[in-house]
């Protein structure tokens, strides 16, 4: 199933007991049609406050129902910040996270003087003008196979080498009116990966940091060196790619 949620009122998409959770909302609705215990597996597990137009995920049951009958049944009883887009049969062995080839994020920036209202829970505002161009032009020094452990969560970072390679397929920056997106395409991400890229390319943007440092950055290792982990709003889970 292709799933799109709001995150602004969930603590992450990963059960956590006591929390509200994308992944506990959706096992709860399945009980409730089904009448099982379902677990459930997501290609990416999102953080508190990140979004969602193309996460995917993968389940056994044995009801009847065929999937597009049993997505309508689920989205009949899902709170209105979570809806089951497509729904399908999928391959034996098939499985959301492990048989993921890339994943695609979207950061959106605000970029203008006076804040948004309306959909102001999907981007972060930034006063300062940005240069979107230099922003993208650092932005290739990350493409390819790299050690991203300067953008790494704390615990991360802390790991051997291995734990932190990843290969950044596409990232790239556009302005499109007061917003500017950073597009990231990897094989995969570590936690707050995006949110720390994004915070070092906000540098470049307001000219505080050259393409040269990103690259010192990047072979530095060291999370101290790279820039600061921003909010989670503007960060949105936008598809999943399979074989």
């Amino acid at each position: 199933m292709t799933v799109q949620y709001d995150g602004t009122n969930f603590a992450g998409f990963q059960v956590q007991t006591g929390q509200r959770t994308v992944q506990g909302v959706l096992e709860t609705a399945l009980r409730r049609i089904t009448g099982e215990s379902i677990r459930i597996v997501g290609a990416g597990r999102t953080d508190r406050g990140v979004h969602a137009t193309g996460q995917v995920i993968s389940f056994q049951s044995g009801t009847s129902l065929a999937p597009r009958a049993l997505q309508h049944a689920l989205n009949a009883v899902l709170p209105e910040d979570v809806a089951i887009i497509t729904a399908a049969e999928a391959e034996p062995g098939f499985h959301a996270r492990f048989s993921a080839r890339a994943r695609e994020y979207r950061y959106t920036i605000w970029n203008a003087a006076e804040r948004p209202v309306l959909g102001r829970q999907y981007v972060l505002h930034w006063r300062a003008y940005l240069d979107a161009a230099a922003m993208d032009r650092a932005a290739q020094v990350l493409v390819g196979e790299h050690d991203f452990a300067a953008f790494a969560g704390a615990s991360e970072a802390s790991e051997r080498p291995r734990r932190t390679i990843r290969t950044m397929y596409r990232l790239r920056c556009w302005r499109d009116g007061h917003r500017v997106i950073v597009q990231a395409v990897a094989d995969a991400f570590l936690p707050h990966m995006v949110r720390n890229v994004v915070g070092t390319l906000l540098l470049v943007g307001m000219h505080r940091a050259s393409v040269e440092d990103v690259a010192r950055i990047l072979a530095s290792r060291d999370r101290r060196q790279a820039g600061a982990t921003i909010p989670p709003r503007g960060l949105c889970l936008t598809r999943v790619e399979y074989d």
